[in-house]
């Protein structure tokens, strides 16, 4: 009966978009402060980092990252998507000393994995028409270092994330057509 309560509840948090991302655990600490200067909490992703624009990723920063973590891995997603969670970035093996992320720019060492669209880079937001988008931007604190290549499979970088993620932290923005 447990495990069904688990389920049921895990489908729902999905539905409602409060979950994370397809793979990755949704009953993390939520303790990783992330915002951008390009874009405050639930506020309009500026067109510069979408597809309408130069599709660059935008500048990031966050605090309070656990002691223990060995890696970090940003996964940038739409639960909107006409057809289930649409991963835009996946970027993983960021030291955990890092406090952010400049515009457009991949720090020494990281990895990218294949996104939705099978390409191992960032794909900013690009919705069909209609009401707008959520994207979030989560960052994940790991407690091992993911043994994955550059242009890792999406299935198998989220699967390792979640296996090792300890901690995580969010910043949502929107965007429409």
């Amino acid at each position: 009966m447990r495990r069904w309560i688990v389920l049921v509840l895990g489908l729902c948090l999905a539905a409602c978009g409060q979950g994370g991302s397809p793979g990755v655990q949704a009953a993390l600490p939520d303790t990783i402060g992330v915002t951008s200067s390009a874009f405050a909490e639930g506020a309009p992703i500026p067109r510069r980092f979408t597809c309408a624009g130069q599709d660059t990723a935008p500048p990031l920063a966050w605090s309070g990252v656990p002691r223990d973590a060995t890696q970090l891995a940003l996964v940038v997603d739409d639960p909107d998507a006409p057809g289930g969670t649409y991963v835009h970035w996946v970027l993983f093996r960021l030291d955990p000393g890092l406090s952010g992320l400049d515009q457009g720019r991949l720090p020494p060492g990281a990895r990218q994995a294949r996104n939705s669209a099978g390409e191992a880079g960032y794909t900013g937001p690009c919705p069909p028409g209609g009401p707008a988008h959520h994207y979030r931007f989560t960052l994940y604190a790991l407690s091992q270092q993911l043994d994955l290549s550059d242009g890792a499979r999406l299935d198998a970088a989220l699967e390792a994330i979640g296996q090792a993620a300890i901690a995580q932290g969010r910043l949502t923005g929107v965007f429409a057509r």
